[in-house]
């Protein structure tokens, strides 16, 4: 799958999300829920490599968290790009894939 129909299908979900709780979704929310995303997956980290209380929460709990939580903060990043009209696929060439030829 490709990053643009990724983002279709995730900015699809994240809208009817957002329309069932009423938020307005505007810079400032992709921002914050971007941001809001990256500490949650702080927190399973920390928690994965036994630097923070595990809550009860057994080894396959905490990786599950863990690899949850870096999902979250991808879909988030394809949320805030095509918020803001970014083609991260692009992007991705441009800055990374250039040294790869």
């Amino acid at each position: 799958m490709h990053l643009r129909e990724l983002s279709e299908e995730i900015e699809s979900i994240s809208r009817r999300y957002a329309d069932h709780l009423g938020i307005e979704r505007d810079d400032t929310w992709f921002l914050l829920k971007l941001q809001e995303e990256v500490g949650e997956l702080t927190q399973a980290f920390l928690m994965l490599t036994g630097r923070a209380r595990t809550k009860g929460r057994t080894g396959a709990q905490l990786d599950a968290d863990f690899r949850a939580e870096l999902a979250d903060v991808i879909c988030h990043v394809l949320l805030m790009a095509r918020h803001h009209g970014v083609d991260l696929e692009t992007e991705i060439a441009r800055k990374w894939l250039r040294w790869e030829r």
